[in-house]
């Protein structure tokens, strides 16, 4: 399904010309080699192109439309019209002088099989460079000694005569074409399992580029590579026969979806990519934003707008263009693993659909939010952030966490335990509740609902009528603790440092201690602010009514966490209401 999917999205680009034909693709290409009518080398071009990469002006490769490049394994398997100093100049930086001479030698021999008919002067003057370059002369040649070190070193080379491309010839290019569309190889025909049509069965599929992790000249998404993964005879990806059309297509697409970074997302280990079966990009914009965090020139209120419609089922003008609903979508993210990908998810279902679950996953994230919070809503990035340890060189979440958070998020699942799991951890460690720990807390029960965690403690602020006991506990240490931090102005270690685990855990070994506590800090305090701080304790002790318990469960912990952030939380904008009052 994954293959058909990313065949049809191809031929969909194909339709809208954002997409190279059979047989072609885009390459990063960093020098072209001047010649002149009888081959001789004249002049070596850096085709480099300068890109913002955040503060810095980086050197990058120009991607150019250019024959299909051959997987390499092993051996010595040349490109056409494009390839590096190995195979055009017969030069390497490994000092393997005779590799490098035999992949100029193969190099030569293609160029002349495909070319051999071609009576353009390009074309000839191509054939004539193959025929006289003498790969000896290279190291001392006067136009390679500026460069020759970042030309050895594997950077992609390309020709150019009489002031053009080679690769833009036409007869050139439709010799290219006619090589490449031929099926006397080896293997044969076959029924195309993506297609369902004969064509020839590709041995090898072309390299998956730009999963992070992933190795940087590519990796494979099929792959047969031990006779424990082969049955009855076949070899390589005969076990799976996918052909070549498809071979082609399928890899193109995926391709192209990494190659546009603003479309591209990381999750944890995972690569994410989606796309519209209309192929239209401004699907793809507004999911990123509203689902991934991606920046955004509208307003909050004219996004929550435009997916409101989308959600209710009407179709919506955006970025100059009507977003169906019912638009076909797909979400796929990918890992990397050793020479080959790893597939974490494939989602597909309706753009409504999807958005309509992003939206409900937002409502039940939602809790009141910190003045310095500048996040309006908590993408999944960083709500995955908040199950790592932000001090740790490694802050990757744990495998397949990503995956299963998003799946969760795009299919209104219930939420994976490990999410709930792991934001608790951080909490004992940090003895700290953020704004994204408590909405996944709030967001975790209101979807994976426990008898333990009633809804009147699921809001997004403060719920001062709700009689949960682990709920005003967690008030209370918020209570107490701000007693604490007003008696003892800038203090250093405060109980919360100290006791919040264990309160929340086991009340009854730890709030009669922080009670005592509380009565002498009182005492610091003017009358006004004292006599505040006694009505609010008094208030929430009356509301406890019996002992503290022994013992609090998970589910009941994360109960008190919400009870504690939002008493906070109303503590801060109490006091910032204040000061603006007083300076208004």
């Amino acid at each position: 399904m994954i293959l058909q999917a990313l065949v049809n999205h191809y031929e969909a680009l194909l339709k809208q010309g954002q997409i190279s034909p059979p047989g072609w693709g885009q390459v990063g290409v960093s020098y072209a080699l001047c010649i002149d009518d009888v081959g001789a080398l004249e002049q070596v071009i850096c085709v480099k192109t300068e890109q913002q990469r955040g503060k810095k002006t980086v050197l990058v490769r120009q991607n150019m439309r250019l024959p299909a490049p051959v997987k390499r394994s092993s051996g010595i398997v040349p490109n056409f019209l494009c390839d590096n100093a190995a195979y055009f100049l017969g030069v390497d930086s490994e000092g393997k002088s005779q590799r490098a001479r035999d992949c100029f030698a193969e190099a030569g021999r293609l160029h002349h099989q495909i070319l051999s008919g071609v009576d353009t002067p390009a074309a000839k003057a191509l054939l004539a460079f193959f025929d006289s370059w003498d790969p000896e002369m290279a190291e001392s040649h006067p136009v390679l000694l500026d460069g020759m070190e970042n030309i050895e070193a594997g950077a992609n080379l390309v020709f150019r005569y009489d002031g053009d491309y080679i690769h833009n010839d036409p007869a050139i290019r439709q010799a290219w074409d006619a090589y490449y569309s031929r099926t006397e190889e080896e293997g044969g025909m076959g029924i195309c399992l993506v297609t369902g049509h004969e064509d020839m069965i590709e041995p090898v599929h072309p390299s998956i580029k730009g999963v992070q992790g992933a190795q940087s000249s590519g990796a494979s998404l099929v792959s047969f590579n031990a006779d424990a993964f082969c049955s009855y005879g076949k070899t390589q990806n005969y076990n799976a026969p996918v052909g070549k059309y498809a071979a082609f297509a399928y890899t193109t697409a995926l391709n192209h979806l990494l190659a546009d970074r603003k479309h591209v997302f990381r999750m944890g280990d995972a690569t994410v990519v989606f796309w519209a079966e209309s192929a239209e990009e401004p699907y793809q914009e507004l999911m990123g934003m509203a689902a991934f965090g991606m920046s955004s020139h509208y307003e909050e209120n004219e996004l929550r707008d435009v997916c409101g419609k989308l959600c209710q089922g009407m179709a919506v003008e955006f970025e100059e263009e009507l977003l169906d609903p019912e638009m076909r979508f797909y979400i796929l993210g990918l890992s990397p693993n050793s020479a080959r990908l790893s597939v974490r998810f494939f989602l597909q279902n309706s753009f409504g659909n999807f958005l309509r679950n992003v939206q409900a996953h937002h409502q039940r994230m939602e809790i009141i939010r910190p003045a310095f919070d500048k996040f309006e809503l908590i993408p999944l990035w960083k709500m995955l952030d908040e199950t790592v340890n932000q001090n740790a060189r490694n802050k990757s979440p744990v495998p397949n966490l990503a995956g299963e958070t998003l799946r969760s998020v795009l299919n209104d699942a219930p939420y994976p335990a490990q999410l709930l799991s792991g934001v608790e951890l951080r909490i004992r460690a940090e003895r700290e509740i953020s704004r994204g720990r408590a909405a996944i807390i709030k967001a975790y029960y209101l979807k994976n609902r426990h008898s333990d965690v009633p809804e009147e403690v699921l809001t997004v602020s403060l719920n001062p009528n709700s009689v949960n006991v682990p709920y005003i506990l967690g008030r209370l240490f918020s209570v107490l603790e701000s007693i604490q931090s007003a008696a003892n102005p800038g203090i250093n270690t405060t109980i919360k440092d100290r006791y919040f685990s264990s309160a929340s855990a086991t009340p009854a070994h730890v709030f009669p201690t922080l009670i005592n506590l509380a009565q002498k800090h009182l005492k610091k305090l003017d009358a006004g602010l004292a006599i505040h701080y006694d009505k609010l304790l008094t208030e929430l002790l009356g509301k406890l009514e019996e002992a503290y318990p022994n013992h609090l469960s998970i589910p009941q912990q994360g109960a008190f966490q919400l009870g504690y952030y939002h008493q906070t939380q109303a503590r801060y904008t109490g006091k910032k209401m204040k000061e603006e009052n007083e300076n208004g």
